[in-house]
């Protein structure tokens, strides 16, 4: 054997190893699916404490050099199953030279998440983006992840089902964070009915950046405004696992920003509602930089 014969199916191969510069090299397999790496190269590998021999290895589309043979890899990734799953351990995290201070500093305000969350119907979308706007006329700037818009694009993936809908507010609070941390204030609009789904995106950020805002309305003034048609379809049986209806919502029980119902046009304008959580957050100091 002149030298080393690897069985690839994919059109092209890269490889490092030792002695070779450690870059990354092609190969195109021959006719007969066989990788060939020069003759010298064979005393580099048998000289390796950790060489297994071997004759030939079939590389699928799922799998790599690297992952089927720990030997041509600088470093073995080890994986436990998180959520179902798969992630590498011997991860490292690089900090940026720009500090999270620094883009307050810029942006003049301290970045946070403002969750708003309650029934279908109850007015989320409606006081974000009020509240977006009263910001912007501010000159602050924001963000708002609406909970419908979000499941256009990254959470497209995910049903209603309980597992999918705590993955939904998962993404969606890593996301707010990442805005959080470059100083942005950021407005989370969606029903998250579950408590322990909304302390688990709470506990990403530090103390007193997570701005639980609840939407208190009765279940029948949101029926009844029913925008989206979607509680009379629970009603007759074809929606299944409508929160408010046949799947719970668990209220609050210590959040920041209490936005109750009484009828009052006034006082329950999208526009008031949006002040009252601005008043919240002067006094926090989130205004400033």
């Amino acid at each position: 054997m002149e030298g080393l014969a690897i069985r690839a199916s994919r059109p092209s191969v890269f490889y490092s190893l030792p002695g070779l510069g450690g870059d990354s090299q092609r190969r195109r397999p021959s006719s007969d699916g066989f990788l060939k790496l020069p003759a010298e190269n064979r005393k580099i590998i048998a000289n390796s404490a950790s060489f297994h021999p071997i004759s030939a290895v079939n590389v699928s589309a799922q799998a790599s050099l690297t992952a089927d043979f720990p030997a041509l890899s600088e470093t073995s990734l080890e994986e436990r199953r998180i959520n179902g799953k798969e992630k590498a351990e011997n991860i490292v995290w690089h900090e940026s030279s720009i500090c999270r201070c620094d883009r307050q500093q810029l942006l003049q305000q301290k970045g946070c998440v403002i969750w708003i969350t309650g029934l279908s119907g109850s007015g989320k979308s409606t006081v974000a983006c009020a509240l977006s706007k009263a910001l912007f006329e501010r000159g602050k700037l924001t963000y708002t992840l609406d909970g419908d818009n979000v499941r256009h694009g990254l959470n497209r993936d995910l049903t209603f089902k309980t597992e999918d809908r705590t993955e939904n507010i998962r993404r969606i609070g890593e996301v707010a964070k990442l805005f959080a941390d470059v100083g942005v204030i950021c407005i989370a609009s969606l029903i998250s009915p579950y408590r322990r789904d909304r302390d688990a995106c709470r506990s990403l950020l530090p103390e007193g950046d997570f701005v639980e805002v609840f939407m208190d309305v009765p279940l029948h003034v949101c029926e009844s405004r029913d925008p989206k048609g979607l509680y009379k379809l629970a009603r007759a049986g074809k929606i299944k696992g409508f929160t408010g209806i046949d799947d719970p919502y668990e209220a609050p029980l210590n959040c920041e920003v209490v936005l109750k119902h009484t009828g009052d046009e006034d006082s329950c304008s999208p526009r008031q509602m949006a002040e009252n959580i601005i008043s919240y957050l002067q006094n926090k100091g989130y205004l400033e930089g």
